[in-house]
């Protein structure tokens, strides 16, 4: 997967969840609860309403959950999700914390050349315009990935 420059997947990949920042820890858990709601037939965006919700991030999920759903459909491969109590960031949950902050930080060519080795070419437009929103609530909601706030409460 070359096209994911610098601040790529490997910031992510195989660590533990309680090194990342809470931004990529709510996206890890989103897509593992996505993925277990899928898997017990339940519909996942009822499933995430609550925490998405709790997080300020309710108008992220109909992004996250168009997000999921063109990886699903539309992969060039089969993405593999770790379990929801697993510690530990697997490599497509690592890609898609990468694809996420790759907009804003690489910007939207540097993004879809990366998505080219992901997706069918015909959703990659849709793909680029899903992550750009979800990055924008994630970004209003304070939990960017990779930015700190200074004095955040506890949403447990």
């Amino acid at each position: 997967m070359q096209p994911l420059g610098d601040s790529d997947m490997y910031q992510y990949v195989d660590r533990p969840l309680t090194t990342l920042d809470e931004g990529c820890r709510f996206l890890v858990w989103s897509m593992r609860a996505w993925v277990t709601a899928i898997g017990h037939k339940r519909c996942p965006a009822q499933l995430l309403a609550p925490a998405f919700a709790k997080w300020k991030m309710i108008g992220g999920l109909q992004p996250f959950h168009r997000a999921m759903l063109l990886f699903n459909r539309d992969g060039l491969e089969t993405f593999a999700f770790c379990p929801l109590a697993c510690t530990h960031v697997s490599e497509h949950e690592a890609v898609i914390l990468e694809l996420i902050t790759s907009l804003r930080d690489r910007g939207a060519q540097a993004t879809r050349e990366t998505l080219e080795l992901l997706l069918a070419e015909e959703s990659l437009g849709e793909m680029l315009e899903t992550l750009s929103k979800l990055g924008a609530v994630l970004a209003i909601a304070g939990i960017f990935p990779g930015e700190h706030a200074a004095a955040r409460d506890t949403r447990d």
